[in-house]
């Protein structure tokens, strides 16, 4: 089960960095918790829908130095990654976009249940990409 959580975590990042938001979408529950950075916690696909069309309205992100353990279970995994980014369009409390490009360490905690992912907790030091964009 091990081998079969760190494979579903790479597709889920592969699916993201290709911009294929119905491939990454197919990989989660549909009653997916997603805990965003220093936020809230969303409930369902639906809502992790929404948040993905904010997300890239606003930024442009590529994760690499992708990094995926799991545990005997495999029913959790975590990973680590770098963010390389650039800011698109403000984002509603934050700095003014103006093409800013950043390098930010991340990182993401999962449930996974029947193959899928139920939960994914992100991790990342928003005050060093305030800095990094300006703000």
């Amino acid at each position: 089960m091990r081998e079969q959580t760190i494979d579903l975590i790479r597709r889920y990042y592969a699916a993201f960095n290709a911009g294929d938001m119905p491939a990454f979408l197919a990989l989660l529950t549909d009653d997916v918790a997603h805990d965003i950075n220093q936020g809230r916690r969303d409930v369902g696909k639906d809502a992790f829908a929404t948040f993905m069309q904010h997300m890239n309205r606003c930024y442009r992100e590529q994760l690499v130095d992708l990094q995926v353990m799991a545990n005997d279970a495999g029913d959790r995994a975590a990973a680590e990654f770098i963010v390389l980014g650039e800011y698109l369009a403000t984002d509603e409390g934050l700095p003014q976009a103006q093409g800013q490009r950043y390098r930010l360490p991340a990182g993401a905690f999962f449930d996974v249940r029947d193959g899928k992912v139920a939960r994914v907790t992100n991790y990342y030091n928003l005050p060093d990409w305030i800095a990094q964009v300006g703000g």
